[in-house]
């Protein structure tokens, strides 16, 4: 089954939104079921886990998120803990993993906390010509993450940035883009539930 995908950095992800949905179209009488397994501090950690028609574990998936790792989580972080339970559980079932288990919302998240400083590469010999191609390539990211948000959504990210993408280096453009990913999910998900 086709699924779209996102590249970062070269790689193809699936988002956990594609997974679900070829997961209903492949397993329509299938259930997922999420779990809080402790919520405490701002920390909450989920399961979800996937059954068969007979109630038989087929897979499970594991995540944590911190109420106050982003902006989005201040509000959602219980939502987008188990969005990604849900996609790592998918993943264990085979479905989304062409390239990698994790899916392209893990990812962002993991690129923005990583402490590697701009334009180093692995080994160290970053270019200012490398520099600059992926600043552009992250802001056309950005750019078509914003179309996809609410005017509501749009407002909030002016007042949280009122300097858009000027001064932020990777770490903060990374940020940025992983906060716009869960606003879009965010939307997306109210969305099919009106």
């Amino acid at each position: 089954m086709n699924m779209k995908t996102i590249n970062i950095r070269g790689k193809e992800y699936v988002e956990v939104a594609e997974r679900i949905k070829a997961f209903r179209q492949l397993h329509p009488i299938w259930s997922i079921e999420s779990t809080i397994l402790s919520n405490t501090d701002g920390i909450v950690l989920m399961q979800a886990i996937v059954k068969d028609e007979t109630g038989r574990v087929l897979a499970t998936g594991h995540a944590f998120e911190k109420q106050d790792s982003t902006f989005i989580n201040q509000t959602s972080y219980i939502e987008n803990c188990e969005t990604s339970a849900v996609g790592r559980a998918l993943g264990m079932l085979g479905i989304g993993i062409d390239s990698a288990i994790a899916s392209a919302e893990e990812v962002a998240t993991a690129q923005a906390n990583q402490t590697e400083q701009p334009g180093e590469g692995q080994d160290g010999k970053g270019t200012a010509i490398d520099e600059v191609l992926d600043r552009k390539a992250k802001i056309k990211v950005l750019q078509e993450l914003t179309g996809q948000l609410s005017a509501e959504q749009k407002a909030e990210f002016r007042a949280k940035y009122p300097n858009g993408t000027k001064g932020l280096r990777d770490a903060g453009l990374a940020k940025l883009e992983r906060e716009m990913r869960e606003a879009t999910a965010q939307r997306e998900l109210a969305r099919k539930a009106a």
